[in-house]
């Protein structure tokens, strides 16, 4: 089962998120901000992140230069975000995809099934 870690300090999004992709069958943790997102994946790795940007203690910036700088480059990353420039701020981190808020959540579920569809062609 795929594993999925929403990281976003909006608790309404992370909700809306987590039922919508477990219903998907997808195995879901939560994290507020960046700092308890690093110490979420250091007890069980996801394979795709979605990653809210601008958060406190710890924004998806920051998140992301730890989180490659510890475990390379192990899951996809989704930036969810509100800003104007989703595009680019997904690629200032390196991320795979990006979604910008408010957000379809077909679209978002299809984005994450087709990332854990790499995900798992890469391990056979």
């Amino acid at each position: 089962m795929a594993r999925i870690l929403v990281v976003d300090d909006d608790p309404n999004i992370r909700q809306v998120l987590a039922f919508a992709l477990r219903d998907e069958g997808y195995a879901v943790d939560e994290a507020p901000d960046g700092r308890t997102a690093l110490e979420r994946v250091a007890r069980e790795h996801p394979d795709v992140i979605i990653l809210d940007m601008k958060m406190p203690r710890m924004d998806g910036w920051e998140f992301a230069r730890r989180y490659r700088e510890r475990h390379d480059h192990r899951a996809a990353i989704v930036v969810l975000t509100a800003a104007q420039d989703a595009r680019r701020r997904a690629l200032d981190i390196g991320a795979e995809s990006c979604i910008a808020k408010p957000f379809d959540l077909d679209l978002l579920i299809e984005r994450v099934a087709g990332l854990v569809a790499e995900v798992e062609g890469h391990r056979r």
